[in-house]
């Protein structure tokens, strides 16, 4: 989702859509712009095993942690790879100039 204020709430919708292609664990990453400017730009994140409904139970992790215009979210059912927290999707990663997050199908 891209360019509203909450989307992550849109992109919990998509994967709770997309459940039956993955049920085994989902997460959403979202980019944060804090009041001073983007160049201070946050990834946040918020992911774990279950189905979607169980990986975001608590609704503050939409409204209160998963803030921002820009989400991306992924839904795991596991073809390669062990089930493991590791393995769980979207991946977030620090580098030099920042972050950096990830989801992709696993080919």
């Amino acid at each position: 989702m891209f360019n509203h204020p909450r989307s992550s709430v849109h992109a919990y919708y998509a994967l709770h859509a997309l459940q039956h292609r993955g049920q085994e664990a989902a997460g959403i990453v979202s980019c944060h712009y804090p009041s001073d400017g983007p160049h201070r730009t946050t990834l946040r994140i918020h992911k774990g095993a279950g189905l979607v409904t169980e990986v975001f139970s608590d609704p503050r992790i939409l409204t209160s942690h998963l803030v921002g215009p820009v989400s991306i979210g992924h839904n795991r059912y596991s073809t390669t790879g062990s089930s493991n927290l590791v393995n769980i999707q979207p991946f977030l990663v620090n580098y030099r100039d920042g972050q950096l997050a990830v989801s992709h199908n696993g080919n």
